[in-house]
């Protein structure tokens, strides 16, 4: 279909057919695990169970800049959950997230396990529970999380909305391609002017307002995520950009943005990680096809 139709909305809505267009597989009007499986459980206190999305990125950068800094503790197992295949419907994820959306967490340290679920409750519980990469004064701390929850909230238009009709949809659609478009371009505006005067986002610190945006936005602008760099024109914005490069430049975030990775070049795919090993052994048959 290349052409913009009418559509009237039937008077009740029925989950007749699939929508089409990648991750058409993926969605569904009802909650709840579809077929029993259990989880796999490693051998370090944390276990991820995850895919190496913009969301699942932001735990695995997460728990990469924590071992970067000497907290051991923060040690982990990360399962990949192929979500193309239905994997986030299986009983034992759906034990873990109700949502059934990566990425998903268990903390076996405590005396009951522990599920952590959403990205962003992901990112604040660790870094509470580790008192790393949250600001510990009250000013800084309230802005990180301002920004934690601004990405939170601005993140599914980019991905849901602008990435969607953009680059997955079926067929291409004006309407919702220029206002989603519209959208993500004053997001990114909104994080040009701030960090104009900002280093990082909540201030001069690193912390995990900026852990939670690099792979969304950084993402966008290094056009990684839905080859839109030149349609948004996102090189205008020097500042986002600075930001952009001064973070993919980390060492952890390297390691990070490729875990649990199943596309793009094989170099930077890491199926599973269970030991910062598996970085320099990483090969071909290791990380799979």
């Amino acid at each position: 279909m290349n052409e913009q139709t009418l559509y009237t909305p039937a008077k009740v809505w029925k989950w007749e057919k699939e929508n089409g267009g990648t991750f058409a597989s993926t969605n569904r009007p009802i909650a709840g695990a579809t077929f029993d499986k259990e989880l796999p459980i490693g051998t370090h206190p944390l276990q991820l169970y995850s895919m190496g999305t913009p969301n699942g990125q932001k735990v695995t950068i997460m728990l990469e800049e924590l071992l970067a800094i000497g907290v051991s503790g923060a040690e982990y197992d990360a399962w990949l959950i192929r979500i193309h295949e239905g994997d986030q419907f299986g009983s034992g994820f759906t034990d873990v997230n109700p949502n059934s959306k990566i990425p998903a967490l268990m903390d076996h340290t405590t005396d009951t396990p522990t599920r952590i679920f959403e990205s962003g409750s992901i990112l604040l519980y660790l870094a509470e529970k580790f008192d790393a990469l949250l600001p510990t004064d009250h000013g800084p701390r309230t802005e990180c999380i301002n920004w934690l929850f601004w990405l939170m909230g601005s993140a599914p238009y980019l991905g849901g909305g602008f990435g969607h009709f953009y680059n997955y949809a079926p067929f291409k659609m004006e309407y919702p391609i220029d206002r989603f478009a519209m959208e993500a371009k004053r997001q990114m505006d909104v994080l040009d002017r701030h960090l104009e005067d900002n280093r990082y986002l909540a201030g001069d610190d690193y912390s995990i307002a900026d852990i939670a945006t690099w792979p969304w936005y950084g993402s966008l602008v290094l056009n990684a995520v839905y080859e839109a760099s030149e349609f948004l024109d996102t090189a205008s914005y020097k500042n986002l950009n600075r930001w952009t490069n001064e973070i993919a430049a980390r060492e952890a975030v390297k390691r990070g943005r490729i875990v649990n990775r199943t596309r793009g070049p094989l170099d930077e795919q890491l199926h599973e990680r269970h030991d910062a090993r598996d970085f320099e052994t990483k090969t071909q048959d290791k990380i799979g096809a």
